[in-house]
């Protein structure tokens, strides 16, 4: 029996798990959460009407190239390497994905704003909308985005560090945890729906790459025609370009290439929005 939570892949062939937005913390252990660091400002940044939405799979992928500069970038990654990341078990829990990485999470509303609003982000976001229409929007973030999930994640991966072939989750989030994290929040229900990833530096090896599902037989006679393959989409990192892609019911089968030289460091967040 494939574990709690499994997806069964057709590309892949073989059974494969889902990875949380937020993983659940225990609350007796408070004490061990991180407080929020004092992040850099997030300056310089190219103009934001120079920034655009490119999709490379519809419904399923986009990238922003240049959300984040090369300077902004460097300035980052030195920052962060002086936080206390925690390298993965070399042996998953049972039904996780292998993933070998060293990393640092901490709940930050204040920083998921900025990098929201500040960025370009939240303009590119809602103007799916405001130029297809709202039923646009909706239909392609799942909903009214109120803006990105507080858990802040920071990946770094080194030579020989990846992430195997996994699916990534949709987590509910509910008051104080639902942007634009203010007292008068009127929305009590909310999920993610995107997952956002900041790449701040190029490396050898690290791609994202995407299976995409088999497309059914043509021929509706014979079913046991075998289905065509689609080829794998592979995002290859740029400095400073952001990827969105949909996750929970609707994932994709996605995996981090092993790094072969250099390091890849990685912001992560999520586009929440209301139920």
């Amino acid at each position: 029996m494939p574990p709690k939570g499994s997806k069964k892949s057709a590309s892949a062939n073989k059974t494969t798990t889902t990875t949380s937005s937020t993983p659940q913390q225990n609350p007796k252990n408070k004490n061990n959460t991180p407080k929020p660091p004092n992040w850099p400002p997030l300056k310089p940044l190219v103009p934001a009407s120079d920034l655009y939405l490119e999709t490379l799979l519809d419904d399923q992928i986009i990238i922003i190239r240049n959300l984040l500069t090369s300077t902004l970038c460097k300035t980052y990654v030195n920052f962060l390497s002086s936080l206390p990341l925690v390298t993965t078990p070399s042996r998953p829990k049972k039904g996780e994905a292998v993933r070998v990485n060293d990393r640092f999470q901490v709940h930050d509303p204040v920083f998921a704003e900025r990098l929201w609003g500040e960025t370009g982000l939240k303009g590119l976001v809602s103007d799916v909308g405001n130029e297809g229409g709202e039923a646009k929007g909706v239909g392609l973030w799942g909903g009214e985005v109120l803006g990105l999930n507080p858990n802040i994640r920071i990946y770094r991966y080194g030579a020989g560090q990846f992430f195997d072939k996994h699916y990534d989750d949709s987590v509910p989030l509910s008051p104080p945890n639902i942007p634009p994290f203010q007292p008068s929040q009127k929305t009590t229900r909310a999920r993610t729906t995107w997952t956002l990833l900041i790449y701040l530096t190029t490396c050898q090896g690290g791609e994202t790459v995407f299976y995409s599902e088999p497309e059914p037989s043509a021929s509706s006679k014979k079913k046991t025609a075998a289905a065509a393959t689609p080829d794998p989409i592979v995002v290859g990192l740029e400095t400073g370009m952001a990827l969105l892609h949909r996750h929970g019911e609707r994932c994709l089968l996605h995996e981090g290439r092993e790094v072969v030289g250099g390091e890849k460091w990685v912001v992560r967040s999520d586009l929440v929005v209301g139920v």
